[in-house]
């Protein structure tokens, strides 16, 4: 099989590196997952022998990688990774969404990831420029829960609308903003996105104009919210509100 590389964002493959990723890969995206390394020193450990047996049943390639694991994931703790085709999935056009516009941090669309798929969110829209949602780290913070989301890009926010145009935007910022408790009183439309911005910027003014402006109310001890928690407060709220 051809020898791996270091992770860039022009190859047409990554790595979900650490045996949770690695297992929520070839659970549910096995389709994708092209082969899975392993580290000498974890193969007759309890997730060692578990991961080997999940690829085993999915029929795919188990590699001794010591070298290989040290290189791609710049650590020496890493002990397993699944090396998946990279890919991006239209959204469904029935299901609410999530919207984030110019994400900077690898962390934060991980941890986005997560909450999104713990609340059963299952689409996402990436507005570009944006940080790399197939980056290995982003992988990670997800905890692999980017093989469970629908993730597409879009080169602005005008190409996501003039895809999904039914859906009713709420848009996490500042500009004309109802409380978020006071929006939840009343009727949601469905389908909806939910929209948050740029974590030092925001979205832009502008976007008040374009559905519904919602706000997270805080007391005066912080000036913002993490767009992580933002984010996983939006889920949350709307997934579960009465």
């Amino acid at each position: 099989m051809p020898s791996l590389s270091v992770y860039k964002s022009s190859l047409d493959y990554s790595y979900a590196p650490g045996f949770f990723p690695a297992m929520e890969c070839l659970q549910h995206a096995p389709q994708r997952v092209r082969r899975v390394l392993i580290h000498t020193e974890a193969v007759h450990t309890p997730a060692g022998e578990k991961l080997t047996a999940l690829a085993e049943e999915k029929g795919k390639r188990v590699e001794i990688a010591d070298r290989v694991l040290q290189k791609v994931s710049g650590k020496e703790n890493c002990y397993a990774a699944a090396v998946f085709t990279k890919e991006e999935m239209p959204l469904r056009p029935d299901r609410p969404h999530i919207v984030l516009h110019h994400p900077s941090d690898s962390g934060n669309v991980g941890t986005i990831l997560r909450a999104g798929a713990g609340f059963e969110y299952e689409d996402m829209a990436v507005i570009r420029p944006c940080v790399d949602v197939f980056d290995p780290k982003t992988v990670r913070a997800s905890m692999g829960s980017l093989f469970q989301m629908r993730v597409r890009l879009f080169e602005s926010m005008e190409d996501y609308q003039a895809a999904y145009p039914e859906h009713t935007l709420y848009l996490f910022m500042l500009r004309g903003a109802r409380p978020l408790q006071e929006v939840l009183a009343g009727t949601v439309a469905e389908p909806y996105a939910l929209v948050f911005g740029n974590e030092g910027s925001g979205l832009p003014d502008s976007f008040a104009e374009r559905g519904y402006p919602v706000r997270i109310e805080s007391s005066d001890r912080i000036d913002s919210l993490n767009l992580s928690v933002a984010s996983a407060i939006g889920c949350y709220a709307f997934r579960f509100r009465k």
